[in-house]
């Protein structure tokens, strides 16, 4: 029987988060569907039957969440028409979105989606996860950018009704 184990250690390191997995990705597979033009089914059905979870070329893919992956990516894909434009609005005047490249472009999109479609996500957890994504591909401003935007978006979307105070009656 093997002991409880409370801390990360080598023999016992922490699980890995499934939604964080799955959110990473969601972004890999919108930053594919941009560049190679790939389908939202086609694109699905390669991570969940190769990627997801599976080692390719001595790289394994973390176990991810299955369905908060094809959300996300489903999500989006419905809803960019709504997406694009919000994240212009976050950005300065003089940097269009097209201007952004096609893996920024992927953890903007995902992470607006989740701000504004998933209410059961904290704000904390979806800006803290896509500006880790972001850390993970970019080591000079990019990350900054992606919690810029972000946050103005939530404040946006999440923050309406704040400030009002309730009575104690």
């Amino acid at each position: 029987m093997e002991p409880e184990v409370n801390e990360p250690t080598a023999e016992h390191p922490r699980p890995a988060n499934k939604r964080g997995a799955a959110r990473l990705a969601a972004v890999q597979a919108l930053y594919q569907m941009d560049v190679a033009g790939t389908g939202l089914l086609e694109t699905t059905s390669e991570y969940e039957l190769f990627r997801l979870g599976k080692e390719i070329d001595g790289e394994l893919y973390r176990d991810a969440d299955p369905q908060w992956f094809r959300a996300i990516l489903a999500g989006v894909v419905e809803d960019q028409k709504v997406i694009d434009p919000i994240i212009r609005q976050a950005l300065m005047d003089d940097w269009p979105l097209s201007r952004l490249d096609s893996t920024l472009r992927a953890i903007l999109r995902a992470g607006v989606y989740e701000l504004t479609r998933r209410k059961d996500v904290p704000v904390a957890v979806a800006v803290s996860e896509y500006v880790d994504i972001a850390k993970a591909f970019y080591t000079e401003d990019e990350p900054k950018l992606v919690n810029a935007v972000l946050d103005r978006v939530a404040k946006r979307c999440r923050d309406e009704g704040k400030g009002k105070e309730k009575s104690r009656d």
